[in-house]
């Protein structure tokens, strides 16, 4: 089940959920691979993965259905994409936050 599909900052992404309620963040493919990612969420429209010190990518426009069920799980499966193919998966950790704004910017 999609339970958000928006444009993020360099393109599109899904998160999906299956019938576990495992949660599963599929984007287009970032240079450099993760080091000690993070997930960080505040329960809102928007959430910032920390891939790297030298890469992060902001979600904004969280779709609604997709909020609760990223607030109740403790890791994600994020997928990249490369044309068509997956470039790398990886499991990060789900880090709730008051305010993730604050850690955007912009």
């Amino acid at each position: 089940m999609t339970i958000g599909n928006e444009i993020g900052q360099k393109g599109r992404y899904s998160i999906l959920q299956n019938a576990k309620g495992e949660i599963m963040l599929m984007m287009d493919s970032r240079a450099g691979g993760p080091e000690n990612p993070r997930f960080i969420y505040d329960g809102g429209e928007r959430a910032l993965l920390y891939r790297s010190q030298e890469s992060s990518v902001a979600f904004n426009n969280i779709d609604k259905g997709a909020r609760t069920p990223l607030k109740s799980v403790s890791e994600i499966l994020v997928v990249e994409i490369e044309n068509d193919d997956v470039e790398r998966e990886y499991i990060v950790p789900v880090r709730l936050v008051k305010d993730v704004q604050t850690l955007i910017i912009s």
